[in-house]
Parts: C-alpha cells; sequence; structure tokens
C-alpha cells in the first residue's frame, strides 16, 4: 500500500488545461494521478482510485441541474481545478475537481484514495490513533469513501474555490497510466430519475479502496 519504492514528483502539478475537458474524460484520467496535501509540515500522498462526474445542467445528479446557482455550488460554475468542497448531511465534507470551460457547471467528485505517504497522518485525522493500532476494519475503511477520504486528509469547506491548479497546500499530480477501470451506476442518487443509470462512475479494478 505504501509504494515506497515509487518516485513521485509532488511538484509536477496537473494544469488547467487537464482539467479544461469533456468531464467524463477528465474524470477517467484523474485515476492513477496522486492527491497531495500539505499540512504541519507533512506531505500526504494519495492515489485517486474512483470517482464520479457530475454533467451540470443536463444532469439531474448534479447541483447545477438546470442551471441552478446557490451560495453551495457556485464555485462549480467557475474555472475549470478549482476545489469543489461542500458539506453534506451535517457531518461529511466531499471534494470535488471543477472542469470544462466557466459557467458550465461540471465537476468530478474523488470518491476514493489510496493512502501513498505518512499513513499515521491518515489515520490519525481518520480515527484519532497511530495506523498500527487500527483494527483490520478501520484499515479497510481509511479512505475508501468521499467522506472518509476528506477527514482523512484533513480537508474541509475552507478549501472551497480553492485553485488546484496553483495550490501548494492540496493539489493533483501525474501519476499512473496503465489501470484497469470499471465504470458503473452512481452512488447515492436515488433522487436522480433517469440519471440514476448514467455510467458516471469511474474505479481502478481491485483496488480495496474503492468505496463499497
Amino acid at each position: 500500500m505504501m509504494n515506497g519504492h515509487l518516485e513521485i514528483n509532488i511538484e509536477n502539478i496537473l494544469d488547467r488545461d487537464f482539467y479544461k475537458r469533456d468531464t467524463l474524460v477528465v474524470a477517467r484520467e484523474l485515476l492513477g494521478k496522486y492527491l497531495i496535501r500539505k499540512i504541519n509540515g507533512h506531505t500526504l500522498i494519495s492515489k485517486i482510485v474512483e470517482v464520479e462526474a457530475y454533467l451540470g445542467f443536463e444532469d439531474k445528479a448534479s447541483h447545477t441541474y438546470a442551471g441552478r446557482m446557490t451560495k453551495r455550488n457556485e464555485v462549480m460554475y467557475g474555472e475549470s481545478g478549482l476545489a469543489y468542497v461542500y458539506f453534506t448531511y451535517g457531518m461529511h465534507n466531499m471534494l470535488n475537481v471543477v472542469t470544462r470551460e466557466e459557467s458550465i457547471g461540471e465537476a468530478v467528485l474523488i470518491r476514493g484514495v489510496e493512502p501513498i505517504s505518512n499513513i499515521d497522518i491518515f489515520s490519525d485525522f481518520r480515527f484519532g490513533k497511530e495506523y498500527i493500532n487500527l483494527s483490520s476494519y478501520q484499515r479497510k475503511n481509511i479512505t475508501n469513501g468521499p467522506a472518509k477520504l476528506t477527514k482523512a486528509m484533513a480537508i474541509d469547506t475552507s478549501y472551497n474555490g480553492m485553485d488546484m491548479t496553483k495550490s501548494d497546500e492540496l493539489y493533483i499530480v501525474h501519476g499512473e497510466s496503465d489501470l484497469k477501470i470499471v465504470s458503473s451506476r452512481r452512488i447515492g442518487i436515488d433522487y436522480a430519475e433517469e440519471a440514476i443509470d448514467y455510467l458516471y462512475r469511474f474505479y481502478v479494478e481491485d483496488n480495496s479502496f474503492v468505496s463499497k
């Protein structure tokens, strides 16, 4: 899991042109990239293994469906590469990255990541104890879900609107490309009528940090 042999250039940041493309393409290509979080002098590195695409005005599962604009979702209408972090169910933070051109209102939700470095810091943020003291159940569930990964990486709504193409605290860098990718229906959108069946969720096959 720690991939100690793997050399990752944490300065090789994805630029705006990467995100300023078809959202489904961006979603698939985010798999294998590395989500970087710098905090308290530490660098947390995780590999993105699961995402969901949300396609704006025509997508009934999207916060911007039919052109809706609220204080919460206004970042989705901004520049590509901005972090869209929203708070839901009174307890969870969800990290998305804005895609396409301004005013289009599309984004990709980061649903699951695999911890690569500083696993004890992930563990402390998530469970309040060192990784070695986690149960087998906790180890399997440290970052395999969108709310779990934001807690484990200390990402909250203070990062909403942050430019991830320029930030030195939260950003994504180039990573692996030779991956077996699976597409499926998105999770937890039972309200979205026909959009329930869109195959807009993508994940790395057989990776244990994909949400259940």
